[in-house]
């Protein structure tokens, strides 16, 4: 008993260990978005502002175009998701529900196309992306976006999938459902919890992605928001660091605020009420 006391003491404490390390670069940006100047150059930095301000919040907008890059990255983000999903889902239904060796070397091939660094692609992708004229384009970057979101996406939805009883399935199509309408009218419903977890991260990559934005968008009225943070950065690599606390600040609001709204349907379970009456 005092074994297993002290064990699961041990794990609370590296939990909230974890927690306080993820914790902190955020508690730290939000303190340093709203203090003064004279605050931010203090030889003794405190946790909490002494006299905290909004100042750096009217900077960041007065200083770059924040809400036009927002919705850059809005855009681009919520595309880039959509379209992942909608060609994930059928793609892991068939994934899954037919292991064949071709399946099998798909599966395998998803998991290490995640391995790929992101400078091996930039330059194959540049150059399609040149040649079908989608250079400082939206449209290109969703592309990459959903090309670079896929294999993860698959990869997920193929265990959703799995975990959904073939008898449901074998009952529809007694009742004489075909493979799509089982795939929308069984199968999709109950893959809500896993599709809308899908989404969330291909939305959250996309929202934060910077590398292939930074390449592929050229003139500023395209740039998302990741690139005009870094605006805040002079020639000579020295930060104007309380308007980018500011501006990064709300630049995270967004994942926190999806997350918190369905972060319920992500863990309530896949297959509640999956059980046919």
């Amino acid at each position: 008993m005092r074994t297993s006391t002290t064990g699961r003491m041990g794990q609370y404490a590296a939990l909230l260990a974890y927690l306080a390390f993820l914790a902190f670069p955020f508690l730290w940006l939000v303190s340093t978005a709203f203090k003064s100047p004279r605050e931010l150059g203090s030889l003794h930095p405190t946790w909490i502002p002494r006299d905290p301000t909004l100042d750096n919040f009217r900077q960041a907008f007065d200083e770059q175009p924040l809400l036009r890059a927002a919705g850059n990255s809005l855009l681009a983000a919520s595309a880039a998701a959509v379209i992942a999903v909608l060609i994930a889902t059928p793609l892991a239904y068939v994934m899954a529900r037919h292991r064949t060796r071709l399946a099998k070397a798909a599966t395998g091939w998803v998991v290490v196309s995640q391995a790929f660094p992101l400078v091996l692609v930039i330059i194959p992708l540049f150059l399609v992306l040149k040649n079908l004229r989608l250079i400082n384009s939206l449209a290109g970057l969703v592309l990459v976006y959903v090309v670079w979101a896929l294999p993860f996406a698959l990869w997920m939805l193929v265990g959703y999938v799995r975990a959904v009883p073939t008898e449901l399935e074998e009952a529809a199509a007694v009742d004489g459902a075909g493979r799509l309408r089982t795939l929308v009218s069984v199968t999709a419903p109950l893959l809500a919890p896993g599709i809308v977890a899908t989404a969330l991260f291909a939305f959250i990559t996309a929202w934060n992605e910077f590398f292939f934005a930074l390449v592929l968008l050229k003139t500023s009225d395209k740039q998302t928001l990741p690139v005009v943070l870094t605006h805040f950065i002079g020639a000579e690599g020295v930060a104007d660091l309380g308007p980018l606390a500011a501006a990064a600040f709300l630049a995270t609001l967004p994942s926190l605020i999806i997350f918190a709204i369905i972060q319920r349907r992500v863990t309530g379970g896949m297959l509640a009420g999956a059980v046919k009456s």
